[in-house]
């Protein structure tokens, strides 16, 4: 007997798979105003036969999924997301020559015009993703945060025009980047707020953040899935976010 979905599967095996999920510990990069992540081992198999482990940590570690309550109120929470919307198709975006020439670049919607003039419109219902590399920092605190002798983070970002046509004039269902923040370090710093992913998620849509392997994959005709747990009520959560390439 034949199945469909089998022969789909076993099809889509031949494709390349392209892991875009950070391996996180206690010591891993991550927002400053979270702690570390904490583990601590509750069973050992030599001693009660089977393995186990207490993890602690902030919703917003490692790769992680942020639902739209996570900066919006009276919005989605993670399990309320469906199925469908977390598998779609991906563009990637390649900015990561400029961010290597310049560590506060901003993603606008003139960089996007250009792009799409040389590479094509970018098509609705996708997932669009920054590269930027910025993820070959980890898991380097020192070098992730990149902060000055002030203190203060230089990381690259969306700009919320780029995001405004992204979202209204092309369609698109959701973004990811390999940063902590939807904004640039710069911009954050000048608003005093977080606007780019306030507007996203103001959407009611998702985001995915800290990815990385975008370098791994083409321009157009890859697939992005991102799969996590599924708590109630929560902001957000580590996920497994990976794609099926073409090549």
């Amino acid at each position: 007997m034949s199945y469909p979905l089998w022969e789909s599967l076993s099809h889509l095996k031949k494709y390349k798979w392209v892991d875009l999920t950070h391996t996180f510990d206690s010591e891993s990069p991550h927002f400053s105003s979270f702690k570390n992540a904490e583990t601590k081992t509750l069973y050992q198999v030599k001693d009660d036969g089977f393995f186990a482990q207490s993890w602690q940590f902030a919703t917003q570690y490692g790769t992680h999924i942020d639902a739209p309550i996570h900066f919006v109120e009276h919005k989605r929470y993670l399990h309320e997301l469906g199925l469908q919307e977390t598998v779609l198709p991906l563009i990637v975006l390649d900015f990561s020559k400029e961010v290597e020439q310049d560590a506060d670049f901003r993603l606008t919607k003139e960089h996007i015009l250009k792009w799409e003039a040389e590479n094509g419109q970018i098509e609705q219902d996708t997932f669009v993703a920054f590269r930027s590399d910025w993820s070959k920092r980890w898991p380097d605190k020192e070098q992730f945060e990149n902060r000055d002798a002030d203190g203060n983070e230089h990381l690259p970002g969306w700009s919320l025009d780029a995001l405004k046509y992204l979202f209204e004039e092309r369609k698109i269902k959701s973004i990811g980047h390999e940063t902590f923040d939807t904004d640039a370090s710069i911009d954050i710093r000048k608003h005093n707020d977080i606007v780019g992913e306030r507007y996203v998620l103001g959407l009611d849509t998702f985001q995915i953040e800290l990815l990385t392997g975008l370098d791994e994959l083409p321009t157009r005709g890859s697939v992005i899935l991102a799969i996590s747990p599924k708590p109630k009520n929560a902001p957000g959560f580590p996920v497994r976010a990976f794609a099926i390439s073409p090549s």
